[in-house]
């Protein structure tokens, strides 16, 4: 029989094998492990290899390997008995740690998967729709599963899930990242809209062409670049990008200006909509509007989504495509003014 010192001795050995021959032990060890636990836990080979669902054959291999690999006896086997040595017990002993938190692990994840919502989720949305759509309802999610944590970030640049460490992002528009799961929640409006006061003074615009001849109010996007008027003419996408007395990088700053009548303002949907409802503001060229974009929300994959991601998604695609954000059906009336 070896001598207590063996596993330390063996184990330090080890420790010196050339990285490719480690490398190609590595599935014959962990295979080894488990199935020594296993006829440790159970008390022969052949329990053994009923709880692990393999031949005792197969057992009986894995633990010769793994006894070869470490140059200790790890049981003492008899016609009727299979009993630990001393190397053995240090041995599982010291295993048992290692394999219960790696149990733990699993069944921590499964439960993240599987089990109740619970644990954190971090999701990314544009400065405006995150503020006007989905902050509002992150307290009535938070109230409905308690045991989830949200961290939401605000950024009208584009996060990257995976240096951002984002489970779900909202983005509007046209998608270009073809590697993302997007589930469309509303189209997208962008309605031309001026104060009333403005239209007393100056009018409307009758087509996209006459926008030169009219006070305009831009936004500048994240990267420097000016937000471009599309519209649709004559069944085709057409961009303008009129000259402006006022430039803002925030939409809010938009609305305000275009509420203080000082001009022409293309803004979001979902941002002016109760403004147009209460006659604040009024809707001009609502028949050239374009209506092919949408309000997505995304995530990376379908496969093994958390519970409590899941839970948020389908929360919030509830509750968005029940909110009323269609700004251009009380066009027509407004526009009148």
């Amino acid at each position: 029989m070896n001598n207590p010192d063996t596993f330390e001795r063996s184990t330090h050995v080890s420790r010196k094998i050339h990285p490719d021959a480690l490398s190609a032990s590595f599935a014959a060890s962990y295979t080894g492990i488990m199935a020594f636990m296993a006829v440790a836990n159970e008390g022969s080979f052949a329990k053994a290899s009923e709880r692990l669902g393999i031949g005792r054959s197969a057992v009986s291999r894995s633990v010769q390997k793994l006894e070869a690999q470490l140059s200790t006896q790890l049981f003492l086997r008899t016609t009727r008995t299979t009993t630990l040595t001393r190397e053995g017990l240090r041995f599982f002993e010291n295993c048992r740690r290692g394999v219960t938190h790696m149990v733990d692990a699993m069944d921590d994840l499964f439960e993240q998967r599987m089990g109740p919502p619970r644990g954190l989720v971090r999701i990314s949305a544009s400065v405006g729709f995150g503020r006007k759509v989905v902050a509002p309802l992150v307290d009535k999610f938070a109230k409905a599963y308690p045991d989830i944590e949200l961290d939401l970030l605000l950024d009208d640049r584009l996060t990257d899930f995976a240096s951002d460490r984002i489970d779900v992002a909202f983005r509007s528009g046209h998608l270009e990242d073809s590697s993302l799961i997007a589930k469309q929640l509303i189209p997208m409006q962008m309605a031309l809209v001026a104060a009333p006061s403005y239209v007393e003074a100056h009018g409307l615009p009758d087509t996209p062409d006459d926008l030169p001849d009219h006070t305009c109010i831009n936004f500048r996007l994240w990267n420097g670049r000016l937000l471009e008027w599309d519209f649709k003419v004559d069944g085709l996408s057409r961009k303008y990008l009129p000259a402006a007395r006022l430039t803002f990088n925030n939409f809010d700053l938009v609305l305000q200006a275009a509420l203080q009548g000082r001009g022409l303002a293309l803004l979001p949907g979902y941002q002016v909509r109760q403004h147009i409802a209460s006659r604040n503001l009024v809707v001009a060229l609502p028949r050239y509007t374009h209506c092919d974009r949408g309000h997505f929300v995304c995530y990376p994959s379908r496969q093994h989504l958390p519970t409590r991601t899941r839970a948020f998604i389908d929360f919030m695609t509830t509750e968005i495509r029940a909110l009323d954000l269609d700004c251009l059906d009380q066009s027509n009336v407004n526009s009148a003014l």
